[in-house]
This record gives C-alpha cells, sequence and structure tokens, in this order.
C-alpha cells in the first residue's frame, strides 16, 4: 500500500474494514480478475466471499442486520474493490443503491421484508430507469404502470440494467397516472415498483423476460441486459413508499449516492493503473537504464499520481457531505466528473508507459483501458454532470437584485 489516495481521520472499525477488504482484493480477485473478464464470466467465488465479509449489507442499519456503515465507508471499499475489479463493484453498487433507496423511502413493512436478506446477500437487487430510446432524460420514460384492483399491471422495455440477470429484487420506475391531472410536470406522475424475481433469462416470471446479457466492450463478468415488461402484475403494496408519483425522487436520491460510487470505481481503477505504470516503469530497460528514469515518464507519473490524489478528495468530500446530512448533489457530480475523466487519463498514460505490451491481452492494463470509458456514461454522462454542476453553480452565485 503506498502513499497516495490515503483518508484521514477514519476510525479504529473503518480502518479494520478497509484492511480486510484490501486484502481480500489482494488476495481473491487481482490473481483471477483478467481470466474472469476474459471469459465474461460472473465471479460466483469471489462474490460468495464479499457476503461472508458483510460487505452486501455494510450500509444496511443493524437493526436489520447489517453493518451500519456511513457512505464513506462503502465509498472507500468500492475504491479498494474496483482497484481489483471495476465490474465486481457494479455488483454491489446497485445492489446497494436498491437498499438505499429502500431505508430511506420504503414503508416499514418493506424494509422489514427486503432489508435482513438484503443485508446477507440472499436478496440482490437491481435497479432500473434508462430505456432504449432515452439515456439521462428520464423524465421522457414511457413504461407504464395502471392500477387494476390491488394491483399495477406494468409494461414497457427497459435498458441497461446491471445484475438483471443475476438479480432477485428490481426497483423499476415507471409513468402513473394515477391521481394526477392532465398537465402534471412528467417527474411528477413517476413511480418506484418493487419486482421480485428469480434469477435467470428468458421469462423470469409471467409478464417478465430479461432476454439475455449484452455484449459489452468493457466491464464484462457483471451482467447487463434489458428488462422487458408485458402485463407484469405488481400488488401495490410494492409500490416504493406506499404512494405514487414520487418515483423521480427517489430514484435521484439513489443516483445521488450512485455517482459517489461511480467516482470512488474511478479512483480505485486509477489507482490500479498508476500502480501497474510505475511498476513496469521501473522494470522495463531503455537506453541502457529503467525507463522510470527518462524525465518523459516520470513527468507522466507526476501527473498520474497526482490525479488519483485529487480524484480521491474529491469523492471522500462528496461522502462526507452525504454523510451529514447537507444536500450533495454539487459535490457529487464534481467527483463523478473528475474522477471517471483522471480515470481515462491516467489508464491511458499507464497504457503508454507499457508501449507494446498494453496493447497485449496479458497485461492487465488492457483489461483497465477497456473498463475506464463505462465511467464516462455510468450514472449520468460527463455532459449531464457538467449540466447539474453548472446549474447547481449559477443557484449558488446567483446575482441578487
Amino acid at each position: 500500500m503506498g502513499r497516495l489516495a490515503q483518508t484521514d481521520g477514519l476510525t479504529d472499525v473503518q480502518q479494520e474494514i478497509l484492511a480486510t477488504v484490501r486484502d481480500f482484493v489482494d488476495k481473491e480477485i487481482i490473481p483471477v480478475a483478467t481470466e474472469l473478464e476474459h471469459r465474461d464470466e460472473y465471479p460466483t467465488r469471489i462474490v460468495e466471499g464479499l457476503k461472508e465479509l458483510g460487505v452486501f449489507g455494510l450500509m444496511i442499519p443493524e437493526e436489520y442486520g447489517g453493518l451500519g456503515e456511513s457512505l464513506l465507508t462503502y465509498a472507500l471499499c468500492v475504491e479498494e474493490i474496483a482497484r481489483g475489479w471495476m465490474s465486481v463493484s457494479g455488483i454491489i453498487n446497485t445492489h446497494f443503491i436498491v437498499a438505499y433507496m429502500l431505508k430511506q423511502h420504503g414503508t416499514r413493512e418493506q424494509r422489514e421484508y427486503f432489508l435482513p436478506r438484503m443485508a446477507t446477500g440472499e436478496v440482490r437487487g437491481a435497479f432500473s430507469m434508462s430505456e432504449p430510446g432515452l439515456g439521462s432524460d428520464v423524465s421522457a420514460i414511457t413504461s407504464k404502470g395502471v392500477r387494476e384492483g390491488d394491483e399495477y399491471v406494468l409494461n414497457g422495455q427497459k435498458m441497461w440494467l446491471t445484475n438483471g440477470g443475476s438479480s432477485t429484487l428490481v426497483a423499476v420506475l415507471c409513468r402513473t397516472d394515477e391521481g394526477h391531472p392532465e398537465g402534471t410536470a412528467p417527474h411528477k406522475s413517476m413511480t418506484t415498483f418493487l419486482i421480485e424475481k428469480e434469477p435467470g433469462f428468458g421469462q423470469v416470471k409471467p409478464g417478465l423476460t430479461i432476454p439475455g446479457k449484452i455484449d459489452k466492450m468493457g466491464y464484462k463478468g457483471v451482467d447487463t441486459t434489458e428488462l422487458i415488461m408485458d402485463g407484469l402484475r405488481v400488488p401495490a403494496d410494492r409500490v416504493l413508499g406506499g404512494v405514487t408519483g414520487r418515483g423521480f425522487y427517489q430514484m435521484m436520491d439513489g443516483v445521488e449516492v450512485g455517482r459517489v460510487n461511480v467516482a470512488a470505481r474511478g479512483c480505485g481503477v486509477a489507482q490500479r493503473a498508476f500502480e501497474l505504470g510505475v511498476a513496469y516503469a521501473q522494470q522495463r530497460h531503455t537506453f541502457g537504464k529503467p525507463i522510470a528514469q527518462h524525465q518523459a515518464i516520470q513527468f507522466k507519473l507526476a501527473e498520474m499520481g497526482t490525479k488519483v490524489e485529487a480524484a480521491h478528495a474529491m469523492m471522500v468530500n462528496a461522502a462526507r457531505k452525504k454523510d451529514s446530512g447537507r444536500r450533495n448533489d454539487l459535490e457529487a457530480g464534481m467527483a463523478k466528473y473528475l474522477a471517471s475523466e483522471y480515470c481515462k487519463e491516467v489508464v491511458e498514460d499507464a497504457f503508454r508507459i507499457h508501449g507494446g505490451y498494453g496493447f497485449s491481452k496479458e497485461y492487465e492494463i488492457e483489461r483497465l483501458y477497456r473498463e475506464a470509458p463505462m465511467l464516462l456514461i455510468g450514472e449520468g454522462t460527463a455532459e449531464i454532470q457538467k449540466m447539474i454542476i453548472g446549474r447547481r453553480l449559477l443557484e449558488e452565485y446567483r446575482i441578487q437584485g
């Protein structure tokens, strides 16, 4: 463990949790990640190990069987896991967002029913907003829920569902016009439904189909899928929070936390890329000396290290602000934007340091080079982050009078 990306002010418990996760990453993830990634194989053994460590219940309150830890602790664990293999952090992140939404917005019955089993990893969460015809424009969703007696009938198609096949609980955002007069703002007529299902692909329950894994450039191992609802019946008591029309706010609250998570992933991948680059630079010789002794390479290492440190500091700040109960959409947006951009740049510099070997699948940096771009679009594109940041800055610095 080097000097970069250290976090001051952690409790003994936080330090112990992080040390345990770091040890697991070094022993159980890094040695097998590249092989599993090349086969696009779901990391079953790794996931079972993380269940045993209690990672799936890290932020779930102790009263529901979790560890009751802070967002900061969780984000630092995600940073460590992404340093080993970013796909594994994705498996945990979607689960965590659903657990967070249940904790913050669920009814007492919903919390008591789902959270204890989510804490152990028995129930695994996924959430779904995006659709084939839209990405970040959440207000334009067309999936719809219509009430029939004590049930809602859901129809529509969702896209980019992480953990779509392996999850057993999916939080799905749909439009519901019930109780909302015509002309209501689109974001005020959306509802989050909690859909229980069997893991797997094909028709996983009547009216619900998970077609199969989407083949991706990187971010392999974790299953990314579509979700098709065709007359799917959901009990009315599975509306998150028990009231329709609040789904947009619930999802945005979850995504705000998710953006801290994506920032943490960027920090972890960048940190690993730096480790690979600085090690290779000391082993590879050209013109009679290690390339680390060439000024051009030292400049690259200096820039890479500075970016790793800066991204980590912004991510920690965003997490601590959320933990304090304050609004953190500005800080989370900035951290996600900076960490994902810097991650891409640090990975590319490590790739350049490796020279021709960076292009070989035998070297770990090749995998990181394909994984980093996902962070530029996950949980809202870089352009969306800049839009959010710009609007919030104008709110904060509005000219009076």
